[in-house]
């Protein structure tokens, strides 16, 4: 995995969640918040946080938020402060930012702007939390657009002893399986994009990509 710099910027719960799960993932974070409480929560995770001003394009410039890869713009009830914030940190020529929004307007401005992914992390949750109401067994759900997603499951027991020539999940069910995830002497490996000669065991979870309406009609076989 290529170690890559972060800046996270608003260090509430999705900011601090952001930051500890990219550390976890081994890269390289700087957190930045107004609030010395937010810092003080993280101190003993994210190893470079900073107490300043966000708002500030020469403060951020000044914490070398401009020598970051990826920039997440992580405060999405203050608009004013979230735009100026993108604005700044386009400015200084990060390749890469990700914005919070909170409302369809706020997000069509991050757009705008040029931010290169918009987050709505509560619409988002709320996805993934009906998929798992209607369809007990997805373990998790990723919108890719409004006709196309990814799905976990576990293997569907049809699947059970198959190769995945035999399944053939492309002409069969218009599906394309990304990874497999499996358990093996109590160690989680997973195989992405496995040969067809793969054979499906019990206990696997499927990663699959496909339009909409493929991944009802398979999340269907898998309930009944």
């Amino acid at each position: 995995m290529v170690k890559r710099k972060f800046a996270v910027i608003g260090l509430g719960r999705f900011g601090a969640a952001m930051a500890t799960t990219l550390i976890s993932l081994g890269q390289d974070v700087l957190g930045i918040d107004s609030d010395p409480d937010h810092v003080q929560e993280l101190s003993d995770v994210v190893p470079h946080l900073l107490i300043l001003n966000a708002i500030d394009p020469k403060a951020l410039r000044e914490a070398g938020v401009g020598d970051v890869d990826v920039a997440v713009i992580s405060i999405g009830a203050n608009v004013e402060a979230s735009l100026l914030i993108v604005m700044a940190v386009k400015e200084m020529g990060v390749k890469h930012i990700v914005a919070k929004s909170t409302t369809e307007v706020h997000g069509r401005i991050l757009e705008r702007l040029g931010v290169d992914r918009v987050i709505y992390p509560e619409r988002e949750a709320a996805t993934r939390m009906a998929h798992s109401l209607v369809v007990p067994n997805v373990i998790d759900y990723i919108s890719l657009s409004s006709d196309f997603s990814i799905i976990e499951i576990p293997a569907p027991e049809m699947f059970v002893g198959k190769s995945l020539r035999a399944i053939d999940l492309r002409a069969k069910h218009g599906l394309t399986l990304i990874a497999i995830k499996r358990s093996v002497d109590g160690k989680n490996t997973t195989s992405v994009s496995p040969p067809a000669d793969e054979t499906i065991q019990a206990g696997d979870t499927l990663a699959l990509v496909g339009a909409n309406k493929a991944l009802i009609a398979l999340e269907r076989l898998v309930i009944k």
